[in-house]
């Protein structure tokens, strides 16, 4: 089944919008961050990182917010942070059941 726009996020995704939940970053500083938020387990390749600030602009999730020394920084919108509050919530959940499934079977 073909996911709906926005509706889900991929991994890359949810690291891009909470990398630029608690500041503004260039790309290259996006990059850095989320690989130091997950000890270098996610790694996102530039063609990648840049297609998604592209579509994240066009969505309205995220802001230009300078143009510094040929750099451009981003921020995080209203927008994107109602999307990233709800993706995050839709994993707690998933965590949740999964959570209570293999406590049930921890007991059998």
């Amino acid at each position: 089944m073909a996911r709906k726009k926005l509706e889900t996020l991929t991994e890359q995704m949810y690291y891009v919008l909470l990398s630029l939940m608690d500041e503004t970053r260039h790309g290259y500083g996006i990059m850095q961050h989320v690989s130091q938020l997950t000890n270098n387990r996610i790694t996102i390749g530039a063609g990648t990182l840049y297609a998604l600030l592209s579509r994240f602009e066009e969505e309205e999730l995220i802001t230009l917010t300078q143009y510094k020394e040929g750099r451009k920084y981003y921020a995080l919108s209203r927008r994107g942070k109602e999307v990233f509050t709800e993706e995050y919530a839709r994993l707690r959940r998933q965590v949740a059941d999964g959570a209570a499934l293999l406590g049930r079977e921890e007991n059998l």
